[in-house]
């Protein structure tokens, strides 16, 4: 088949938005042709666009191994991969940088966004929950760059972590009575640290007669547990409409009769309805943040909160009301995420502190803060 016609199909396909279907294309085909194509020619058309316009090409095998959370492409034959071991150059390498150009194409369109020289950069979502972000040259200086973050439901549980060395069995406990006491709480650490994974193996330790809402990006969280309502954000398609926003979402649980509410990740404005809802009766909630350490989370929070229009002063008191407990975790040298930090959220005057209770397995200066709030919720350490 001719490029030229394959580019027009591509950005008709572009232009119409949402989903890649054989309907659409054949469509598409039909509209560039003419619609003199026989019925015949346009089934096989079709068979050849789709084998164009999909798949990952030769990072398909890497993407299929349950070890890697990430593959990068940093030129033709710069390939790497992430995962328990690190990042590791891999022997795969394409043709040219033309060849990475027309995949990271070929998956934006896939994800129905537009990549081209119009809109040099897309960060999207495949339909099979891979993390899409591409940049085309010559803004990227050295050729394409495509980034692919594998998304794979969190499915290890609290024994199966403490098991892989994540903690110990008295630090197991600790987070089992944090979940019971209905404590706030917040997950953060780096990118790949484990910041979901843990979330939702502390979600399947929230009795089972509890409505637990979560709001997510991308359907990570799957926790064992049998009243979890999960609720899934939509980004704008090419014309700009259609886009659901986590801040929506999390206004539209406080409406589906929760008894906790958790979002995937707070990374905007969203933070400032999730700190609204903790603040009016829905104890136990949870989100994940990113942070280097519990006592940067102050300072994190109010990076975003600004976002949604709280000022400082407000941010101080809503967080200090509505988050009681931050989880810390690490990804070390040998690729175990462990727990490093336990700290309490409390006041110093005006602003928010977080103190720490529990440090590398042993007991913290904070300790007796934490201490007081699970005996405070009937269950004392």
């Amino acid at each position: 088949m001719r490029r030229d016609l394959v580019e027009r199909v591509r950005e008709r396909l572009v232009t119409v938005g949402g989903g890649l279907t054989d309907a659409k294309v054949a469509d598409a085909f039909r509209a560039e042709t003419g619609g003199v194509a026989s019925d015949l020619d346009t089934l096989g058309a079709v068979r050849e666009l789709r084998q164009e316009f999909s798949g990952t090409g030769p990072l398909a095998p890497l993407l299929r191994d349950p070890g890697v959370t990430d593959v990068l492409v940093t030129g033709p034959d710069r390939v790497w991969i992430d995962g328990p071991d690190g990042l590791r150059r891999t022997a795969i390498a394409f043709r040219d940088d033309d060849s990475v150009r027309q995949l990271a194409q070929r998956l934006a369109l896939t994800a129905g966004r537009r990549l081209d020289d119009a809109q040099p950069f897309v960060d999207a979502w495949l339909p099979d929950g891979i993390r899409l972000h591409a940049m085309l040259s010559p803004i990227a200086a050295d050729g394409t760059c495509l980034s692919l973050r594998v998304i794979r439901p969190a499915g290890h549980d609290l024994s199966a972590l403490r098991d892989l060395g994540a903690f110990d069995a008295a630090a197991e406990e600790l987070l089992v009575r944090i979940v019971r006491a209905r404590l706030a709480f917040l997950v953060i650490g780096s990118t790949g640290s484990g910041k979901t994974t843990l979330l939702a193996a502390l979600l399947a330790k929230v009795p089972a007669h509890e409505r637990v809402v979560c709001i997510e990006d991308a359907g990570e969280l799957n926790p064992d547990h049998p009243q979890i309502v999960r609720l899934v954000s939509r980004p704008p398609n090419v014309e700009g409409a259609g886009e659901v926003t986590s801040r929506e979402l999390v206004r539209q649980a406080l409406r589906m009769r929760p008894d906790r509410i958790v979002v995937g990740e707070v990374r905007g404005a969203e933070v400032c309805e999730l700190l609204a809802a903790l603040n009016t009766g829905h104890d136990g909630g949870a989100c994940t943040v990113h942070a280097n350490s519990p006592s940067e989370v102050p300072a994190r929070m109010e990076a975003l909160a600004a976002l949604g229009g709280i000022s400082r002063s407000a941010l101080h008191s809503q967080l200090a009301a509505a988050i009681h407990v931050v989880l810390h975790l690490k990804r070390h040298h040998d690729g175990v995420r462990r727990l490093a930090e336990i700290g309490v959220v409390t006041r110093d005057r005006d602003e928010v502190v977080v103190r720490t209770a529990w440090h590398a397995g042993q007991p913290a200066p904070a300790w007796s803060l934490l201490a007081d709030l699970l005996a405070e919720r009937g269950f004392p350490c």
